[in-house]
């Protein structure tokens, strides 16, 4: 979530300094680290894969894909690889009382995050798209600052300011002062991804001060769980009309297993290998997700951004990148 989404994810793929429900890390109590190139390369990886998952998502929308059906397929997978991960490493699925409504909160908010991020790429870029949902950590610093959880600093402040004004490069809103066309399919798109990254910052809020002690594979299992039943609720009664549809053709076949696979292959392979990555040094290399979407998007896709969001967009990662680091 991280999407999520999980990460998006992750998902998605921003520094990992704070806790995210969908790879936190199992605990580390002396695995030896992986040698530090390779640890690198691991996480890249993932990124990519990570970014990969929306772009075939896109080929999946493109040939007729209903989007609950995608978010069942990712979210399926992803359930199936966290109870074998659990049922390996004998974790214990009973969870306290004053936790279960916070841990179904946590899985009502990544089916939201889902939903809005596989929504927006459909609409945006899935560069842009996924650099909107990637500053969720500026919207957890700043509900930390107002909420009396961290004292505020100027450092973080100016840094906060620094990635805005990427934010605001990256989404050329200068164009649409200038009286260039801005669609109303482009400023939906771009609200349902602020909206996923609103949803990954509190499921984030939930996880650090509510969920902390749960298992990290349970904590997932159960959150993917809430996943594929809402997305499965909402396919059944029409909710998003068309949301069950199957693909039209081979293409569509191929990127809905596709996006199915990438995250659940990403997912497993930093939750398991997290214990020997050093993520306290390494994690930010998982905040090429944007990057790597970039590039995809460009050679499979063909979406390229302007010179100004380019510049925008590395603005945003190297600020997220450095308020991860800024966080250790």
């Amino acid at each position: 979530m991280p999407g999520c989404v999980c990460l998006e994810t992750l998902a998605s793929g921003v520094a990992r300094s704070l806790p995210n429900p969908l790879t936190n890390p199992l605990p580390s109590q002396g695995p030896k680290p992986l040698p530090r190139p390779l640890a690198i390369f691991i996480l890249v990886l993932c990124a990519t894969l990570f970014a990969g998952n929306h772009i075939a998502a896109r080929f999946a929308f493109s040939d007729g894909v209903g989007l609950l059906l995608a978010v069942l397929a990712r979210s399926g997978v992803a359930l199936i690889l966290m109870l074998l991960i659990a049922f390996i490493g004998r974790a214990a699925f009973k969870i306290p009382k004053q936790m279960v409504a916070a841990q179904i909160a946590v899985g009502v908010l990544i089916a939201a995050q889902s939903v809005c991020l596989y929504s927006a790429i459909t609409r945006v870029p899935v560069a842009m798209a996924l650099l909107l949902v990637n500053t969720w950590p500026m919207m957890f610093i700043l509900a930390s600052w107002a909420l009396g959880k961290r004292q505020p600093n100027v450092k973080t402040f100016i840094l906060l300011m620094t990635i805005l004004f990427g934010l605001v490069l990256v989404l050329d809103i200068s164009s649409a002062f200038n009286g260039a066309n801005v669609g109303a399919e482009t400023l939906l798109g771009i609200v349902l991804a602020t909206l996923a990254a609103l949803f990954l910052a509190l499921t984030m809020w939930l996880t650090q001060y509510h969920l902390a002690p749960i298992a990290g594979s349970v904590r997932s299992s159960y959150t993917m769980l809430v996943v594929v039943i809402i997305a499965a609720v909402m396919g059944v009664f029409e909710v998003l009309p068309g949301g069950l549809d199957l693909p039209q053709s081979d293409v569509g076949w191929w990127g809905l297993a596709g996006l199915a696979v990438m995250y659940g292959v990403a997912f497993t392979l930093l939750f398991v290998l997290a214990p020997r990555l050093d993520m306290a040094s390494n994690s930010p290399m998982l905040n090429g997700e944007p990057v790597a979407a970039l590039f995809l998007a460009y050679a499979l896709l063909g979406q390229l951004l302007n010179e100004v969001q380019l510049v925008g967009g590395a603005i945003v990662v190297v600020g997220i990148v450095t308020l991860g680091l800024m966080g250790r």
